[in-house]
């Protein structure tokens, strides 16, 4: 098959490599003069990946999308609109199938990343979302996980899994974009707290993040018009052990280091997906006390305390409303 990637980053680089060690043909995209971009082209590594000469690599977007039918997009989610204005202006455009494997919500709007698509004119059942627990660290020394991929189009998202499964990464079928779209997004955000509580030295806090933030995330799903099961899938709290503690997690690092009053210059998309979901629980009517929580701490410069009261503030006592 023929894959076209946008995007050269950490996890599209990752993209690339794995799917020509399925035997896979693929084209890699990126902006002309982007650091990122011109390095890998010319020297086919970086950090976490050395890629094979079978893969090509291109600037000219339109090359991209003519080369192949599965167009796999991994950029930041923040830029997905502007992307998606490019994209649109080349004819062969709506006869693709995309799959998105960025992790996050619209801030400005509070839209999920296939809604941007679908706006720009990209079919429903032509779009894809692949997501789940691992890190590129980990996958590169031949460490297995499984993940998930999710479609408008069960028959579309039944025929990836099937395709992309291999011993180094096995696949679910999810059968609710929804929710696994705000629950990926979601668990940036708590990776944050969980940098936060350990930047604090308060590491215990996150047992009791996991089950509240999962709760918190899955009430935010249904009143979106998901599933709430979904958060406690692959998508969210399967994500959870390479978020929440894992040293490679950008969200969980930018935490700590904000907590110890330092900077981490590396994406964190979970900075803005946090008041994106706050977008989406006002319109859905939904309490986030832990996203909510960490906004303000976020954005007030509030103390510790402060945080830590509010996230977990009961006062029905009771865990789970019946």
């Amino acid at each position: 098959m023929n894959f076209s990637l946008l995007g050269c980053g950490r996890w599209g680089s990752f993209i690339a490599w794995y799917l020509n060690e399925q035997n896979h043909n693929v084209t890699v995209w990126g902006r002309s003069g982007d650091p990122i971009f011109e390095q890998l082209s010319k020297t086919r590594q970086n950090e976490y990946v050395k890629l094979s000469q079978k893969i090509n690599f291109t600037s000219d977007l339109g090359v991209a999308l003519e080369k192949s039918e599965y167009i796999v997009i991994s950029i930041s989610s923040q830029a997905t609109r502007n992307l998606m204005e490019n994209v649109q202006k080349i004819d062969c455009y709506k006869n693709k199938n995309y799959i998105l494997c960025m992790k996050g919500i619209e801030d400005e709007t509070g839209k999920r990343l296939s809604e941007i698509l679908i706006e720009h004119g990209v079919p429903k059942n032509n779009i894809a979302v692949w997501v789940g627990p691992g890190h590129i660290q980990s996958f590169t020394e031949g460490i297995p996980s499984i993940m998930v991929i999710d479609s408008y189009n069960p028959e579309l998202s039944e025929m990836l899994v099937k395709t992309l499964k291999s011993k180094l990464i096995d696949f679910y079928q999810g059968n609710d974009i929804v929710g696994t779209e705000i629950g990926a997004a979601a668990k940036n955000v708590m990776g944050i707290v969980a940098g936060v509580f350990d930047g604090l030295g308060y590491p215990t806090l996150k047992g009791g993040l996991m089950a509240r933030g999962t709760y918190e995330i899955a009430n935010l799903i249904e009143g979106a018009g998901g599933k709430k099961s979904s958060a406690y899938g692959l998508c969210h709290l399967g994500d959870y052990e390479a978020t929440l503690f894992s040293k490679f997690s950008h969200n969980r690092m930018w935490g700590e280091k904000f907590a110890q009053g330092e900077k981490f210059d590396k994406l964190a998309e979970g900075v803005s997906n946090c008041s994106a979901l706050l977008k989406i629980a006002k319109n859905a009517n939904v309490d986030l006390p832990i996203t909510t929580a960490l906004y303000n701490y976020i954005h007030s410069k509030g103390t510790a305390d402060d945080l830590i009261s509010s996230m977990f503030a009961n006062n029905n006592l009771k865990e789970f409303e019946c």
